[in-house]
């Protein structure tokens, strides 16, 4: 597992984090390849993983409704991690999709460590409820 640490350097997320923080990173994630049509979170469901886009585009939606499209260098499953056990969307791609993926209990063990990081997730769960 792991992936090398110069492609988190363009993600807006992790733009404020060191050269040393962003390495601690990468060794936890792991690539993943989605299909268009691929679910990658079930409203609903338990979310056990933190997904940063690197190519492709998934949509988002809620209540079978569609609330947001996400593309490269956005993330999801922070909400599920820091906020509540449950996911509160439904993500599926719609092109093939490259994706970075950590275990949220990592994810989460870091952004304690990084106040910084621990800040936008804040940020962004509060934009995205």
């Amino acid at each position: 597992m792991g992936i090398d640490a110069s492609r988190l350097q363009r993600v807006p997320l992790f733009a404020a984090l060191s050269d040393d923080d962003r390495a601690e990173l990468a060794a936890k994630m792991e690539e993943r390849h989605a299909a268009p049509g691929e679910h990658l979170s079930n409203q609903g469901g338990s979310g056990y993983f933190f997904f940063v886009i690197e190519d492709g585009v998934a949509e988002v939606t809620r209540d079978g409704q569609v609330v947001a499209k996400l593309g490269p260098e956005e993330f999801f499953g922070e909400i599920a991690i820091f906020a509540t056990p449950r996911r509160t969307a439904t993500v599926t791609a719609t092109s093939p999709m490259t994706l970075l993926a950590m275990f949220g209990a990592d994810f989460a063990k870091f952004a304690a460590e990084m106040p910084d990081l621990a800040e936008q997730m804040r940020a962004a769960i509060e934009a995205r409820s």
